[in-house]
């Protein structure tokens, strides 16, 4: 059973005295509260990170790098000047696994619905290829334009975990179209990626005898590629968060 307003009983609208001395009826807050929720739930945030906000981020735990700090004030002013000084600029979080960086995209994404009104969507990037793929079958109702036209239009997009899949030209085609669609709006898209920001090739380095370079790591460029990238920084304010993996020491799992 439905919890009933205390205030309203249900009704949604409450009885006022206005200015002039007349009783006149005026919406209950209880409406405002159920499209905030109604607008949370088409965010499509995981559950996972329904409760990650800008408030329950810890940056001052013992021994956390100072980049913590200096990424959640970002973020509070990221969402406090949004949308006026923003401009459709978005944030691009990078850093390895374990550091907050969803977090901290999911706490802006939650306070701009909950403060703003935004439209927002939290979209992972993995999945999303994933959908779109099995929209091709013949036997799925959901077509590739079902999925990608509320990542287009949602004017605040998460997309999580960019390059954990590396593109084929198919994939490539599919983010460059989300990422131009949206530049071309202007509206901001949070990004979040395990990969340093630098072009394709970079991750190459002499072993320690200076001999042929040898593959240290994957760049965001390798696994975007170049032009995807640039147009990223076009797009987003770069904020880089160094440390380990929150979770594998303040946030281990455990029992009880």
């Amino acid at each position: 059973m439905s919890n009933v307003c205390p205030i309203c009983g249900g009704v949604g609208l409450v009885r006022v005295v206005a200015e002039d001395g007349r009783w006149v009826s005026r919406e209950c807050q209880c409406q405002e509260l159920e499209r905030e929720e109604r607008r949370l739930t088409a965010a499509r945030i995981p559950e996972r990170y329904r409760h990650c906000t800008l408030d329950t981020f810890d940056s001052g735990y013992r021994n956390a790098d100072p980049s913590f700090r200096e990424a959640l004030l970002t973020s509070r002013k990221f969402a406090d000047s949004y949308p006026v000084d923003t401009a459709g600029r978005g944030l691009l979080f990078i850093g390895d696994i374990g550091v907050g960086k969803t977090h901290l995209a999911t706490g802006i994404l939650q306070r701009l619905i909950r403060e703003r009104g935004v439209r927002g969507l939290f979209c992972d990037y993995r999945e999303l290829l994933k959908n779109i793929q099995h929209s091709y079958n013949p036997q799925i109702a959901t077509t590739e334009m079902d999925l990608l036209r509320p990542v287009f239009s949602a004017e605040v997009l998460v997309l999580d975990d960019l390059g954990a899949q590396k593109l084929s030209e198919w994939a490539s085609d599919i983010v460059s179209l989300i990422l131009n669609t949206r530049y071309n709006e202007k509206l901001s898209t949070i990004i979040t990626t395990n990969y340093r920001d630098l072009p394709a090739g970079a991750g190459f380095q002499a072993d320690h005898e200076g001999r042929k370079p040898a593959k240290s790591e994957d760049t965001l460029g390798d696994r975007i590629g170049d032009r995807m990238r640039s147009r990223i920084s076009e797009m987003c304010i770069c904020v880089e968060m160094r440390g380990a993996d929150f979770r594998q020491s303040v946030k281990r799992a455990r029992f009880g």
